[in-house]
């Protein structure tokens, strides 16, 4: 067991997808910096950016350069998840990065057996490693964001506060279903978290009330504000609470953090 998993008292290791199927919701910004708001309270985490583009590894630092081995390799059996792990300049924080070669790995798959439960079995031996594991998926339903439903214990999911946002959601949620189905009838919902929250704006107040009324408690108290340092952090390959832990959106990833561990316990006890 790891030291910081004796140190917190627990013992329950998780795998969480972080998904939308629109892109620009806060997705990779949520799976960054909530990754590095379970790294500060003594969590070891290990993100795996499953997106080609490859946004989160860059935010948090990893040279394009340097990413030699990556998802890619992990998802086509070419190398072992302990082989690509790049480390953060964040104690406690690993990441499986990603190139735009991610891209052809659905094509690649296509014809293979076994290729929804690739990433799964890739991360099979890592698993005791990590207290957490967070899974940034691409901005689809495709293969790749199967896979990630396949090897994920829940799936939590940004959503941005606009019109759309209930339709989205109940495609997801259908997507979620079949999913149970037929490959991981043990995938539950972590939880919904609203995104580019501005309480000046009336929709994202109609909007917050909507989802709750239709999720219930799946959707976390915690809100995350519209911040533009949030924005301009990823520009810096920092997460924005290393770049700007004051600001109102990274105390809102540690809020987030502590409310889903709270959430665990609660879990725990019943």
């Amino acid at each position: 067991m790891s030291e910081s998993v004796q140190k917190a008292g627990h013992d329950h290791r998780r795998t969480i997808a972080v998904a939308n199927q629109k892109g620009g919701v806060g997705k990779t910004t949520t799976a960054i910096n909530l990754a590095t708001a379970l790294a500060a309270i003594r969590r070891t985490v290990l993100l795996v950016d499953l997106d080609p583009q490859g946004n989160a590894s860059t935010g948090l630092g990893i040279d394009r350069q340097s990413r030699e081995r990556t998802a890619y390799d992990v998802l086509l059996g070419e190398a072992g998840v302990s082989d690509c792990i790049s480390q953060t300049n964040i104690p406690g924080l690993s990441v499986l990065p990603s190139t735009v070669d991610l891209a052809g790995a659905e094509l690649e798959l296509v014809a293979e057996e076994g290729r929804s439960h690739r990433l799964s079995e890739g991360l099979q031996a890592a698993r005791g490693d990590f207290d957490y594991i967070l899974i940034d998926c691409p901005p689809s339903l495709g293969l790749l964001t199967l896979n990630a439903l396949v090897a994920a214990d829940t799936i939590l999911v940004p959503l941005q506060c606009e019109f759309f946002a209930l339709e989205g959601l109940s495609m997801l949620l259908r997507t979620v279903e079949r999913v149970r189905a037929s490959f991981n009838p043990d995938l539950d919902i972590e939880g919904v978290v609203l995104t580019m929250y501005d309480r000046r704006n009336r929709l994202s107040s109609a909007v917050e009330d909507d989802v709750r009324d239709f999720m219930g408690d799946k959707v976390f108290k915690t809100v995350i504000p519209r911040n533009v340092r949030l924005s301009e952090a990823p520009s810096h390959g920092l997460p924005a609470l290393v770049y700007d832990m004051k600001c109102r959106g990274s105390q809102a990833y540690i809020k987030l953090a502590k409310e889903l561990l709270k959430r665990e316990k609660t879990l725990e006890m019943v």
